[in-house]
């Protein structure tokens, strides 16, 4: 059995990026947890109120709790400003969750996306992770997320360029979506990279990849066998 940790910026991240493998994870008894790492009410008050972040969080619960999570852990970074936060102190939340959770495989962000936030949560992640003490984390992957990654400069710094697919059935698919239908506040209409049609059709595009019918796609930052 794996213990899988799923490091999102914001809420909805874990979906748009992983919900297609927590379906097929939980499906195989693995145990999965979610650490949400940032509060835009703490970052911008002025834009993203209280109650609004707390609607998202419930949104996240019930996603979370359809899909079968072990358990959500929100933490309170000030979104969208994370890159004049110390990056020290968000790695540290995450190396406590880790030495609480002993997991063994770990996705984040991609640190090319757009989003100022993912590309510190990536930073963040990898140094809390580290390959010392005995940390538990043998596997590291980054996701993409729709509306970010793609987004991302045309720099070859930057691009996503996956080199671990994932290959997800057709009910693994609805599922992810199913979950993504609970985030209503974060949903998009077609023809809005997230919307559900996004969602589908980049699932189709990595699985024609690799021949498989839906798939999603990851980059490898390290494994230890």
């Amino acid at each position: 059995m794996n213990r899988i940790l799923i490091i999102a910026p914001h809420s909805d991240d874990e979906i748009l990026g992983c919900g297609g493998i927590i379906a097929k994870a939980i499906e195989n008894n693995d145990e999965v947890f979610i650490a949400i790492m940032t509060n835009a009410n703490k970052g911008e008050p002025k834009i993203y109120s209280e109650i609004d972040v707390q609607k998202t969080y419930n949104e996240a619960r019930q996603a979370h709790e359809f899909l079968g999570i072990k358990d959500t852990f929100f933490f309170d970074f000030p979104a969208p400003n994370l890159d004049t936060f110390p990056i020290s102190r968000i790695a540290r939340s995450i190396n406590q969750l880790i030495s609480d959770l002993s997991p063994n495989i770990m996705y984040i962000p991609y640190r090319g996306d757009l989003h100022n936030d993912h590309k510190v949560i990536f930073e963040a992640s990898i140094v809390a992770a580290r390959p010392i003490y005995s940390c538990s984390v043998k596997t590291i992957l980054s996701y993409e997320t729709l509306s970010e990654t793609e987004w991302a400069p045309p720099f070859q710094q930057d691009a996503f360029i996956p080199n671990v697919f994932e290959i997800i059935s057709e009910i693994h698919l609805e599922n992810k979506i199913k979950a993504m239908k609970f985030y209503k506040t974060q949903l998009k209409s077609y023809p809005h990279a997230r919307s559900i049609e996004g969602i589908k059709s980049l699932a189709i595009n990595r699985g024609v990849t690799i021949s498989a019918k839906y798939a999603e796609s990851f980059m490898l930052i390290r494994s230890i066998k």
